[in-house]
């Protein structure tokens, strides 16, 4: 989905006028013409404060032109609802909700994150601890939290 369509879509679904979106805004309801048409795109101060007000993510905005990754964990960010958030309520789009909340990391150490996983995550070739978690850690130490 464009840029232009993510936005046309979100206003229609919280049903609000090109002018009410505008003012939840702070921009003219000619700006938002221009944006569903494909005329123009948000800047940057505007797309924060559209991810903000509507509860998506800045990549949603842009029309998920990249894949997000955990940059802890590695899990794929494909719903906005996984996504971090900083203490002020914007998102994080670096990391997910469960290793990253309110502007504090869950896993302070790289082995604290490696026991989770050795602890929770599917075995199914039945692989011994100590080598699972080898598989684990080449893993994670290519994300750059771990860098």
């Amino acid at each position: 989905m464009e840029t232009k369509d993510v936005l046309k879509k979100i206003r229609e679904d919280n049903n609000l006028t090109q002018e009410e979106f505008a003012e939840r805004v702070l921009v003219t309801r000619q700006a938002v013409s221009r944006w569903e048409t494909g005329e123009t795109q948000p800047n940057t101060e505007t797309l924060k404060i559209l991810s903000k007000e509507f509860n998506v993510s800045i990549n949603t905005l842009l029309g998920s032109p990249r894949q997000l990754y955990c940059q802890c964990c590695g899990m794929p960010l494909t719903e906005d609802e996984n996504i971090s958030r900083e203490p002020d309520g914007y998102f994080n789009e670096e990391y997910c909700k469960w290793c990253y909340t309110d502007g504090d990391f869950t896993y302070k150490t790289k082995d604290d994150l490696l026991d989770f996983l050795v602890g929770h995550m599917p075995n199914p070739e039945n692989l011994d601890d100590s080598d699972r978690r080898v598989q684990y850690d080449k893993w994670i130490s290519m994300l750059s939290h771990w860098k």
